[in-house]
């Protein structure tokens, strides 16, 4: 429970707090979300080709994570709360699962990079994802929402390495949204970035198992 304080405590600190050169550059991510008040970034390396990598991370059903299953459950306690039935998501990728609940593919660079993105207002007990056009994307300042956009992405190291990207980009549409989203996000990061820690290896077991029967 502490360390979950603490967590929350310097998420709060830091957002909107982002320091540009604290990781990589992504040119194609920069297209949609270049100023972000959250730019969460993660990242594994995997012995396998590029290709493979990327297919893994974007094939693989992520709640084949104990952890990752937990933090799902946990979620969905308001709306058992609520005498809503718990309703487990499917065994689909996380691509296909994402898409499904709303948001859109904003970009892809075959075998390289993907990036999905969509508005939403995250700190509402019901959250809805709005996709939009990916030329739309940038400019929507619609007061009263936050944008999201997430990558998978896969660099090469090697013919038969590389390096598994992930990275969360978030930033709200006027000051009032903003604070909305600060306070949501200072207690909820701690399962998402769980969840990329929990996701990271297992898409990298699975990358490499494909790897061998290449």
């Amino acid at each position: 429970m502490l360390g979950f304080g603490a967590w929350s405590a310097l998420a709060w600190a830091r957002y909107g707090h982002v320091d540009p050169g604290r990781h990589p550059r992504d040119e194609l991510l920069d297209r949609f979300l270049p100023d972000p008040e959250v730019d969460e970034y993660h990242q594994v390396e995997v012995r396998a080709p590029a290709a493979i990598t990327l297919a893994a991370a974007k094939e693989t059903d992520l709640q084949g994570a104990p952890l990752v299953k937990a933090i799902f459950w946990v979620r969905a306690v308001p709306a058992l709360l609520r005498g809503e039935p718990f309703r487990p998501q499917g065994s689909r990728g996380i691509v296909a699962e994402t898409l499904g609940l709303g948001w859109g593919v904003l970009a892809e660079e075959p075998d390289r990079e993907i990036v999905i993105g969509a508005y939403t207002q995250p700190w509402r007990e019901q959250v809805i994802f709005h996709s939009l056009p990916p030329e739309e994307f940038a400019a929507f300042d619609e007061p009263g929402y936050g944008k999201i956009a997430w990558t998978l992405g896969a660099e090469p190291l090697g013919p038969n390495r590389s390096r598994l990207v992930t990275r969360t980009r978030a930033v709200a549409t006027d000051p009032q949204a903003s604070r909305r989203f600060r306070r949501y996000w200072a207690p909820m990061s701690a399962g998402i970035i769980l969840i990329r820690y929990a996701g990271l290896p297992l898409i990298r077991n699975e990358a490499e198992r494909r790897a061998v029967w290449m």
